[in-house]
C-alpha cells in the first residue's frame, strides 16, 4: 500500500478497498476515534475486508519509539519512526482541561533558523499525510479527552508550507467530522515566512488559524535569524500579509523568540511596531529555550516583560508564552531529528 489508511478519507479508502461508503467510514472511524490500527480489533468490519487491509500493508506507518513526560508541567512528547527509519518527534502540552498537540510536518527543516535546534539537525524529507495526522493520533491514544477536542499547532519539526498539499490534507482529515471532529478555529499553522503559500492559503474556504514566525523586523537582522527573509525579505512579507488579511479578514499571530541582547531591545520593539502598523495582528513572545549548541541565551524575565509592556503600551496584544516542557527538550525550537535504534 503506498498511502497509509490514516492519510484518507472515508471515501478513499472505501475505493481503494472497493468498499461500500459506509464501510470506508466505518474504517475511518475506528482509526480516528478510538485510535485503533490493529485491524483485528476492528470487530464490526467484516473479517475479509480486515484481512485485504492486513495484505496491503496495514493502516498505520509510524512507530513509537519513546515517551517523555515532564513531571513539572505534564507536557509530552513522543519519539515516532517512520518506515525508512527516520524519525520525528511531537508534544502534547497541557493547560488545565486544554490540551494542544504540536506536530511536525517534515523530517528535519531546511530553513535552518539560526536559533533552532530543528534546523541544525538537517533535513531529510516531507511528511506523507498519514504521518503528519498518525502523530495526533498517538499523541491523544492515552487521553481521556471526553468530549472535548484538542487545539493543533502546525509548529513542531518543519515548515509546513514548504509541504503544503500533505499539511493541507492532513487538517481536513482531522476536522473530518467522521473522526476528531477538530473545528477549524483551534487549527493554527505556523510559517517562517513563504510568502506564496500565504497567499495560497487566503483562499482556503476554512477559517483556519495564521501564525508568522517573525523574530526581527529589520532585513539585517532577520537574515542572520530566519534565513528564508533573504528570499522573501520584510516588503515582500508584509505584502503577502495583506493579501491575507483582505481576503479573509482574519487576524493573524506573530511569533517572536526573544533572544538576549540581540532582538529584544527598544529597537527591536520599535521596528516590530513599524511592521505590523495597520494589521490586525497579535504577538506571541517566547523566552528562547536552551539549545546547548547553539551560541544564544534567553531574554530575561525583566527584558521580556519590558518587550511586552512596550507593545501593549502602543495598543497591541501581546502575550508572554509560559513555556512547557525545556526538562525534556520538548519547547519551541527545540525538536530534534533523533537516530533511534531499531
Amino acid at each position: 500500500m503506498s498511502t497509509a489508511l490514516t492519510g484518507l478519507f472515508p471515501e478513499e479508502i472505501a475505493e481503494l478497498l472497493g468498499l461500500k461508503p459506509f464501510q470506508g467510514k466505518q474504517i475511518f472511524r475506528w482509526i480516528h476515534q478510538k485510535k485503533i490500527f490493529d485491524t483485528d480489533q476492528m470487530t464490526d468490519v467484516a473479517k475479509p475486508v480486515r484481512a485485504r487491509v492486513a495484505e496491503m500493508g496495514g493502516v498505520n506507518r509510524l512507530t513509537l519509539v519513546a515517551t517523555q513526560q515532564s513531571e513539572t508541567t505534564g507536557t509530552k512528547k513522543v519519539l515516532l519512526r517512520l518506515p525508512d527509519g527516520e524519525t520525528v518527534e511531537s508534544v502534547l502540552i497541557r493547560d488545565g482541561k486544554r490540551v494542544t498537540l504540536c506536530l511536525s510536518s517534515q523530517v528535519g527543516c531546511p530553513l535552518k533558523c539560526d536559533f533552532c535546534a530543528t534546523g541544525a539537525a538537517g533535513y531529510k524529507r516531507n511528511l506523507e499525510v498519514g504521518e503528519i495526522v498518525e502523530q495526533a493520533l498517538y499523541l491523544l491514544a492515552d487521553e481521556d479527552m471526553g468530549e472535548r477536542t484538542p487545539n493543533i499547532v502546525y509548529m513542531g519539526m518543519g515548515e509546513p508550507f514548504r509541504n503544503y498539499d500533505n499539511v493541507i490534507k492532513s487538517i481536513r482529515i482531522l476536522m473530518d467530522t467522521n473522526g476528531l471532529g477538530i473545528g477549524a478555529r483551534k487549527i493554527t499553522v505556523s510559517t517562517a515566512g513563504e510568502v506564496k503559500a500565504i497567499e495560497r492559503f487566503a483562499s482556503e474556504d476554512w477559517q483556519v488559524r495564521l501564525s508568522v514566525s517573525l523574530h526581527a523586523a529589520d532585513d539585517t537582522l532577520r537574515d542572520k535569524l530566519v534565513p528564508l527573509n533573504r528570499k522573501f525579505p520584510l516588503a515582500r512579507l508584509r505584502e503577502a500579509i495583506d493579501y491575507y488579511e483582505a481576503q479573509t479578514g482574519r487576524q493573524i499571530t506573530f511569533e517572536w523568540t526573544l533572544l538576549n541582547g540581540v532582538n529584544d531591545r527598544p529597537e527591536d520593539v520599535d521596528a516590530l511596531l513599524r511592521f505590523m502598523e495597520g494589521l490586525k495582528a497579535t504577538v506571541n513572545l517566547i523566552p528562547w529555550n536552551p539549545v546547548e549548541e547553539l551560541p544564544y541565551e534567553p531574554s530575561t524575565p525583566v527584558r521580556c516583560r519590558a518587550f511586552r509592556d512596550a507593545l501593549e503600551k502602543s495598543g497591541v496584544t501581546a502575550t508572554l508564552r509560559q513555556e512547557k516542557g525545556q526538562d525534556i527538550d520538548a519547547a519551541c525550537g527545540q525538536l530534534k531529528r533523533i537516530h533511534a535504534a531499531a
